[in-house]
């Protein structure tokens, strides 16, 4: 059968994508579809984005994709200058012309990815959420085009991991991040496997891997380099907690589940 690693919000972290891309490449996997966000939070997202222009078959946009090199847009906050400021010389033009979506048949499923939403990169669909966004899911937009519709829908963002099916057999997945992902920090990405191309129906399968890697050399390399926001990467990176809940950490106050915000 045929398998496609599929994984997403990288964040700069780039000693967390080495030992992802480590794994997938000893389990012999060579096509690789990133779904976006890159760059922002960590320290090396011109890194990021070299390694996944050399590996990945399918490069999607992520929301910080299209707004961090935005040339309409001016920073006056450190870390905003700072993630900038990283990048070199066309990838921002990169990262902005990247698609929105991927669709093709597995096992007589049509597959969907994209970030974040069916109509936009900046809109978040969380693991609690409406019945009206899990339908929505499924459907055609402006930004996705026509076709036919998907019953198998792949997409990130959240940073959250998690699998649902419903009625119909609209089953969808989110990948959670190997950047700095929520709960659970340990990097996490999907194998998709089945009969990739082909609309007759046969077996298929998504799995999840979580790959240990080393957190104070990632922390180590965005000390050295005078990151700004460190406390709040160093929030995510060691406890999986939301940066938006730092006060509230320090403060020795439990921290919101990052799916309910």
């Amino acid at each position: 059968m045929d398998r496609m690693a599929l994984l997403s919000d990288v964040h700069g972290n780039l000693t967390a994508y080495e030992a992802v891309l480590a794994d997938i490449e000893r389990r012999g996997i060579e096509r690789i579809a990133n779904l976006g966000d890159y760059v922002g939070k960590g320290p090396r997202g011109r890194e990021v984005v070299e390694l996944s222009q050399q590996r990945c078959e399918v490069n999607l946009l992520g929301n910080w994709d299209d707004f961090l090199p935005d040339p309409q847009r001016d920073y006056d906050d450190a870390a905003m200058q700072f993630w900038l400021g990283q990048l070199a010389p066309g990838q921002g033009d990169w990262l902005r012309a990247l698609p929105f979506s991927h669709d093709f048949w597995l096992s007589g499923r049509r597959v969907r990815l994209f970030h974040a939403s069916e109509e936009t990169v900046h809109r978040r669909v969380h693991y609690v959420r409406t019945q009206s966004e899990f339908e929505a899911l499924f459907t055609n937009t402006a930004a996705t085009g026509d076709g036919p519709l998907p019953d198998l829908v792949g997409y990130a963002d959240t940073h959250d991991p998690m699998y649902e099916c419903q009625s119909q057999g609209r089953t969808v997945f989110n990948t959670g991040s190997v950047g700095n992902c929520m709960g659970d920090p340990t990097p996490i990405y999907c194998i998709l496997e089945g009969e990739l191309g082909s609309e007759e129906p046969a077996p298929w399968s998504v799995a999840y891997v979580r790959v240990p890697y080393d957190v104070e050399s990632e922390l180590a390399v965005a000390r050295e380099m005078g990151m700004p926001q460190l406390d709040a990467y160093e929030l995510e990176l060691r406890h999986g907690v939301y940066r938006g809940a730092l006060d509230q950490w320090r403060a020795g106050k439990p921290a919101t589940g990052y799916h309910e915000r």
